[in-house]
């Protein structure tokens, strides 16, 4: 796997992260991408330290950043941990919302057996507050999916598989997720879910300005369906 490089300095690392690769190590010891970094940090013979400043599921694809030295990874972790960051993705949904912008709130309990989550109250005690807000880019139709709605979506909160719950608990669940979405669930086939990673935003943790790192999914099934893809640019 060739690394993606989108922005590189002493401090951080930007990449973009190929859909169904894990971010780091994981216990299938599959081929991830903090690994590949590491070993192209050492063959520049630079100090192959990295910390991961934000998570990206396997199979979401786009920006990605990683912390090149302990300082810029405890300046960033805090911004992360305060909500000081830009998040911001792309999606395909099945259906078409009612409004040209939402936003979304709900309370999310992560199950950790199974590996989802589930909508629950304010009331549990194991639940957290997830908020996005989303806006319509362009709806399209399709002969064997219907109505497909491209969205960007801001997201307020980092809880467990946020988006995919929240927009299919919205009745807008995500082109190609097998698991919140009933149409791809009963598939035999696999397909690889339209989500991606379209913009990340930060405090340079040295410098103390406002930087921001996007990648878009070019030429990705069903994202290029969209007209709209391009003028993102």
């Amino acid at each position: 796997m060739s690394l993606k490089i989108i922005y590189e300095d002493k401090h951080i690392l930007c990449l973009e992260k190929p859909q169904g690769i894990p971010s780091q190590s994981d216990k299938t010891n599959d081929e991830d991408l903090m690994s590949q970094a590491i070993d192209y940090l050492k063959i520049k013979n630079e100090n192959p330290y990295l910390g991961l400043i934000h998570r990206l599921d396997r199979p979401v694809g786009g920006v990605i950043v990683f912390a090149k030295n302990d300082f810029a990874n405890r300046e960033l972790s805090k911004q992360v941990q305060l909500r000081r960051t830009n998040k911001e993705y792309l999606t395909v949904v099945c259906g078409k919302p009612e409004q040209e912008k939402c936003i979304l709130e709900d309370y999310l309990k992560k199950l950790k057996t199974i590996n989802m989550s589930k909508i629950t109250t304010s009331d549990d005690r194991q639940a957290k507050l997830a908020k996005l807000e989303y806006s319509v880019l362009e709806s399209i139709e399709t002969e064997e999916y219907g109505t497909l709605t491209f969205l960007k979506v801001k997201l307020h909160t980092g809880r467990h598989h946020q988006i995919r719950l929240q927009l299919s608990n919205a009745h807008l669940p995500i082109w190609g997720d097998n698991k919140y979405n009933k149409v791809f669930v009963k598939k035999k086939e696999w397909t690889q879910i339209a989500l991606w990673s379209y913009k990340f935003g930060f405090n340079h943790p040295k410098t103390k300005e406002y930087v921001e790192y996007d990648s878009l999914p070019e030429n990705i099934y069903p994202f290029k369906l969209f007209k709209n893809l391009i003028n993102l640019n």
